[in-house]
């Protein structure tokens, strides 16, 4: 069987591992390719931020392209990948057919993230103060273009059984073209969980989240407005610390000292605020896919409270390490208990410990994901042509998406 050498990652944005989960997720992904030994390539519409990683120091050669232009058409004939990686389906809509069209031999892989159609379903079901129903999906056009582009895919790489499910049940998506893969982590060394802050010497509650990220924004001002003012009621000193990369002008306005109400804006290192804390708050009321934050969270022994959407898919059969709730005086009264009972809160860190290695090993993982790829590209025509309807997408969108993005090309011109 011929190994997959060289790959193709088409991004969204520069990976930002200390900006949001997103960010992370690909950092583990291109080294685990490196790893591998594959030869890697990294490309993306985006402009350049002071914040993404250095990918010449993992071994990953990086290449700005443009949208609708046919430069990329050049740039990836001359790469010949084995291998094309969308991240999120935008970019599948944006380059999949060109990939298609000038490397029809190589393996198209679509990692979701999160299923966009689901958080932004729940989004406007809340906006509109009603209940989400799955049946509300069916109707919104981002759920048209985000299962056509998973259909056009050899595979999609999926961080929540809760959205594997999703798309099996709701969608009718054959299993063959879905694959679980949540963040995976290393185990939590003894030494490690010994050299962890003690209950005693840890202090504040914290959030911590991107704020491009618009369920997080909704979290802080779920927090500023219900939350907070009930948990301060009890504990008149405590503070509560916001932390989270591109704060808007209307983010910084929540800041008030006073109060105990902290917004300090991005943390230079996640991992070590957390870790200073002592109870993270995470109440979402809309999203999908896994949270980053409470993964941290429980990486470095910090106990937490979140809602029913938080902690989807997370945790599996296990004992949550804190507590779950969406009722927001329920939530006050967990996170004070959890602060101030030390049996409580060492018995929560132990939870997160066990969720870690019981659900999110890399050693769980990697191997059998490798496995898939390499046998995908070995029966890629036999694949294919199980797969039809990808197939009937895929001729349409070659058609629509090339003449549409040939017009602006021209226009642009």
């Amino acid at each position: 069987m011929n190994q997959i050498q060289n790959i193709l990652v088409i991004g969204f944005v520069w990976p930002e591992p200390n900006s949001s989960a997103a960010g992370t997720r690909m950092e583990q992904l291109l080294i685990l390719f490196k790893q591998w030994g594959w030869k890697v390539t990294f490309a993306t519409p985006a402009m350049e931020s002071d914040f993404m990683i250095d990918l010449a120091a993992i071994g990953v050669e990086k290449k700005a392209i443009k949208l609708n232009c046919s430069s990329f058409d050049e740039f990836v004939q001359e790469l010949n990948p084995t291998m094309v990686f969308f991240d999120r389906f935008l970019m599948e809509e944006q380059f999949g057919w060109r990939v298609a069209e000038f490397c029809p031999n190589a393996l198209r892989i679509l990692d979701t993230i999160d299923l966009h159609c689901l958080r932004l379903s729940r989004q406007k079901a809340f906006k509109e103060n009603r209940k989400f129903e799955f049946q509300d999906l069916l109707t919104e056009e981002i759920s048209k273009r985000e299962i056509a582009s998973i259909l056009r895919c050899d595979l999609s790489i999926m961080v929540s059984e809760v959205e594997m499910d999703l798309l099996q049940n709701t969608f009718k998506i054959d299993s063959v073209l879905l694959y679980y893969l949540p963040l995976f982590l290393d185990p939590i060394s003894k030494e490690e969980s010994d050299n962890w802050l003690p209950f005693e010497e840890r202090k504040d509650f914290i959030f911590i989240g991107n704020f491009v990220h618009e369920p997080n924004w909704n979290a802080v001002q779920y927090l500023n407005e219900t939350i907070w003012p009930l948990i301060r009621k009890e504990m008149p000193e405590a503070n509560l610390l916001v932390y989270g990369a591109y704060p808007s002008q209307k983010v910084l306005q929540l800041h008030q000292p006073k109060k105990g109400f902290h917004i300090l804006g991005r943390a230079e290192n996640a991992q070590e605020v957390v870790s200073k804390a002592r109870v993270v708050l995470a109440p979402l009321r809309f999203g999908a896919g896994i949270k980053g934050k409470l993964l941290e969270a429980m990486q470095c022994g910090t106990p937490s409270v979140t809602t029913s959407i938080g902690a989807e898919s997370m945790n599996g059969d296990h004992p949550w390490n804190g507590f779950i709730t969406d009722n927001p005086n329920e939530f006050a009264a967990k996170a004070i208990s959890l602060y101030n009972d030390k049996t409580i809160w060492n018995s929560a860190q132990i939870n997160g410990i066990t969720i870690i290695e019981k659900r999110y090993l890399k050693s769980d993982f990697v191997n059998d994901f490798k496995e898939v790829i390499c046998n995908l590209e070995a029966n890629l025509n036999q694949h294919r042509l199980k797969n039809f309807m990808g197939s009937v997408l895929q001729h349409q969108s070659l058609q629509s998406s090339k003449y549409m993005s040939k017009w602006i090309e021209e226009k642009n011109k």
